[in-house]
């Protein structure tokens, strides 16, 4: 049988014949010698004939001193082999030795005597490369540093995966001496976790020899058993010189730390997420319960397996609402989004339903601490603090209600309301980074709730009223110069619906505002008030000027299918810049000095009131000395000229870019203005400055 069909003994188990050799003496190539008495060759290997150079033939026989020892050595050669053979002492050492090449080797020796059956005494010498030995010395004292002082836990199993040896940085990670580990399986040393899935990765590297690289491992050792850790392990298949299957090398490193880190980090990322999501899908219109509905469906399943937004009945009447502390909240459902059709769903207020909660609800405290409430494991004594009834508190039990959550909607320092977060499916429960991200999404949503319920309001305030004044003059605004001019129809004439308007913004900006209501008589009028005051209002919400007209175009269409026509433009002194959007409206002019007057190209869009089509905001460059000459169509139509005829009489008036705007208003009505046309005419002319 040949040593590569030797059978092979595994571990501790008794050897039950030949066994594969190792590879060491290969990697050594050990030669052997034997001497006699005399000191002649009578023996000779074939690693001596690879390490000295000489084959068999030419040694067998020869003196070794002479064959294989500098002549001023052979003296000390002499007395060192005379003394093995008469004294039995063996010698080890190193010393240099000719090579049939002429060079001089060192050569690591071990000699000894020798006696046969019939007691005649010879000397054998096993001899190996100096360097290769100093080599495989200097690899194993490094390799018993490295392992002895490694940071990581390093551990050998042989086939059978029992432990064969542990470095000290296993032995403290696993919390248990290395005599506890050596011959032991996984699951001996390490009670405390899953170990099926990694002998079976282990098997898998024995079989293929293809190493496992940075598997994370959590779970608990006996050096901290009331604390989860988290371990980067990595398995290698050892083999000797020969390709000899050893068993499997295991490095551990203890990365709890950076785990908590990536947790955290991704916990961020995904927080971060969730909220440009919201940002996105939250505020869409300014409708209330659509707005209340886009914050439930963000917060489900992201957050929550069941979420209901909840406002203060009070609040959704316009009315500021504080509760003492035996004071039951008053809440108004406006939206419920659950993950799949549940009895927790059955156990929530419907959305429109008003309901009563009593002081002990944590609704209640809520909103009446303006606090988060955070019930991280829900008891069976909490539920019915959490749910409206005792037959609500029932179908949260059979929904499997874990862990609740309500945090406040908080907006310009009113408590709104409440969203109100359960999680039945998602087995974690809420935490600190839960509440941190809810939080966030009410903020942000409560002040998309706020303008909602502020313009629902104000749009059926403007559903109530009969006439809205116009500015008496323009306000004060920043970088700009405004004029402006109302001129009433004929005497014979009923009250037209036309309008303008200066709204000062935020941020130093200035929305500019001319409309004009088809009809006359009052029914215009009111609906003219009506519109501006919607305006206005929705103007103080900071709205792109195409989104403001959409609204506008709601509440038009609203009013006895009023229509309208309407320009809004707002200005930026700091940007230089206007954003305008157009309903149906004459174009205004831009003058600007060094260029010929111009009517901006604008979308003409349709006016008020039609619905059903989005409007554009178009930005136009607006440096100090520029002006806009916005105007109602009363100001250049006439029975007898075409629009663009008169359009460009208009232009030509606007030849003075340095006349002072109070006279140009007073010479376009004057000149424009025709005796015949029992139109009103609103006019208003905006010139940008620079700025202090």
């Amino acid at each position: 049988m040949s040593a590569a069909e030797a059978p092979v003994t595994q571990g501790g188990d008794a050897a039950r014949g030949p066994v594969r050799p190792g590879g060491l003496l290969d990697v050594l190539g050990v030669a052997s010698v034997v001497l006699d008495t005399a000191g002649r060759i009578v023996l000779w290997s074939p690693q001596a004939e690879e390490l000295f150079g000489y084959t068999a033939h030419e040694a067998l026989g020869q003196y070794a001193a002479r064959l294989m020892v500098h002549e001023r050595h052979i003296e000390l050669v002499g007395k060192l082999f005379a003394d093995v053979m008469r004294t039995g002492q063996s010698w080890a050492g190193g010393f240099p030795v000719k090579h049939k090449d002429g060079s001089t080797r060192l050569v690591e020796f071990r000699n000894m005597r020798l006696l046969d059956d019939r007691g005649d005494v010879y000397a054998l010498g096993l001899a190996a490369d100096q360097s290769t030995v100093r080599r495989l010395e200097q690899d194993v004292a490094l390799s018993e540093r490295m392992v002895e002082q490694s940071p990581s836990g390093l551990a050998v199993l042989d086939p059978q995966l029992r432990f064969v040896s542990v470095n000290p940085a296993l032995e403290r990670i696993n919390g248990l001496p290395a005599a506890d580990h050596v011959g032991r399986p996984l699951a001996e040393v390490l009670p405390r976790l899953v170990t099926e899935p990694l002998e079976a990765e282990a098997r898998q590297v024995l079989r293929t020899g293809v190493p496992v690289i940075d598997r994370p491992v959590v779970g608990r050792t006996s050096a901290d058993p009331e604390q989860d850790h988290t371990w980067s392990l990595s398995l290698y298949r050892l083999e000797d010189a020969l390709g000899n299957v050893l068993g499997v090398a295991a490095s551990v490193i203890d990365i709890t730390e950076q785990h908590r880190a990536s947790v955290e980090a991704e916990t961020a990322r995904r927080r971060l997420a969730v909220i440009a999501d919201a940002s996105a899908r939250i505020g869409t219109t300014l409708e209330l319960d659509r707005t209340a509905c886009e914050l439930a469906e963000v917060a489900v399943p992201e957050l929550a397996d069941v979420a209901a937004v909840d406002l203060l009945d009070a609040v959704v009447e316009g009315r500021r609402s504080t509760l003492g502390p035996a004071e039951p909240a008053v809440i108004r459902a406006l939206a419920l989004r659950p993950q799949d059709d549940s009895d927790a769903v059955r156990a929530a207020d419907l959305p429109g339903a008003t309901a009563r909660y009593g002081p002990d609800r944590l609704v209640t405290e809520c909103v009446r601490s303006a606090e988060a409430v955070l019930v991280p494991r829900v008891r069976d004594e909490d539920l019915p603090r959490i749910a409206r009834s005792p037959e609500a508190a029932e179908l949260l039990g059979r929904a499997g209600l874990h862990s609740y959550l309500a945090v406040p909607l908080i907006a310009r320092g009113e408590v709104l309301g409440a969203l109100d977060l359960k999680r039945t499916r998602n087995p974690a429960p809420f935490d600190e980074d839960d509440v941190l991200l809810a939080r966030e999404l009410a903020a942000r949503a409560a002040v998309q709730i706020d303008n909602a319920r502020w313009y629902q309001n104000a749009r059926n305030t403007a559903l109530t009223l009969q006439r809205s004044l116009l500015p008496s003059h323009p306000p004060v605004t920043t970088g700009l110069e405004v004029a402006s001019r109302y001129q009433p129809a004929g005497a014979t004439s009923e009250v037209g619906g036309d309008w303008f308007d200066v709204i000062p913004l935020e941020g130093g900006r200035t929305a500019l505002v001319v409309g004009d209501v088809m009809g006359s008589g009052i029914s215009a009028a009111a609906t003219m008030g009506r519109l501006r005051t919607a305006t206005t209002t929705l103007a103080a919400l900071g709205l792109d000027p195409a989104l403001l007209l959409e609204q506008l175009d709601k509440t038009t269409s609203a009013l006895d299918h009023s229509i309208a026509t309407c320009v809004y433009a707002v200005h930026d002194p700091y940007l230089r810049q206007c954003r305008i959007a157009n309903a149906g409206h004459l174009p205004p002019a831009r003058v600007r000095p060094g260029r010929p007057p111009e009517l901006l190209d604008l979308p003409t869009g349709v006016p008020l009131g039609v619905g059903g089509i989005d409007f554009s905001t178009v930005t136009v460059d607006f440096a100090p000395g520029d002006e806009l000459v916005f105007y109602t169509d009363g100001l250049v139509e006439t029975r007898c000229h075409s629009l663009d005829e008169r359009l460009d009489f208009l232009l030509s008036l606007l030849d003075d870019p340095a006349r002072p705007l109070e006279e140009t208003c007073d010479l376009l009505l004057r000149t424009l203005h025709h005796p015949d046309n029992h139109d009103d005419v609103a006019l208003l002319i905006a010139r940008a400055q620079e700025l202090p």
